[in-house]
């Protein structure tokens, strides 16, 4: 049991949580790259960041792990977005520091999500079982290029462009 929750089913809200954080900050970041400020899918994508973050802490094995060390790293950096649209609302600086954090929370929503495929989909660990494998790095390498890329190109047109919040989620 897990928060009074069976661990299997808390483990199932965690992925799906973790899921709908990774597609709706894909569309967040779709609108960074027009320039555009999407206030709903950017909500949507750090309520569900957030509680993927939350929810990864009581999940076995319990300790100070590479997972945690990633959670408080997510928190952290989502703390600081939230702060940046919401109570700043994307004044002066506070709009880099925005897509800055938002896009490595991303990242590292991803990024996790790439270590789990590798565990948990068979024909992924058979290409790198204990993760040290170059498939492995070589997805991992991709994903952080990409990231990188497309973060330089949405700062460039978010933070400096002029995107501005609206006061609705809609």
């Amino acid at each position: 049991m897990t928060w009074g929750i069976p661990t299997p089913l808390f483990l199932q809200i965690h992925v799906v949580l973790s899921l709908i954080g990774i597609a709706t900050g894909l569309v967040m970041l779709a609108g960074m790259l027009t320039g555009r400020h999407l206030a709903a899918w950017a909500a949507l994508f750090l309520a569900t960041t957030v509680l993927t973050g939350v929810t990864g802490f009581p999940l076995p094995p319990f300790g100070l792990d590479p997972p945690r060390i990633i959670g408080i790293l997510l928190l952290a950096l989502l703390a600081a977005a939230t702060a940046a649209l919401y109570v700043f609302a994307l004044s002066g600086w506070w709009r880099s520091v925005y897509v800055i954090t938002a896009l490595v929370s991303l990242y590292l929503n991803v990024f996790v999500a790439i270590v789990q495929s590798f565990q948990k989909i068979g024909p992924l660990n058979a290409l790198a079982p204990t993760q040290s494998e170059p498939p492995f790095a070589v997805a991992q390498l991709v994903t952080l290029a990409l990231f990188l890329a497309l973060g330089i190109f949405a700062w460039r047109r978010f933070a400096r462009g002029g995107a501005k919040p609206r006061a609705s989620l809609a």
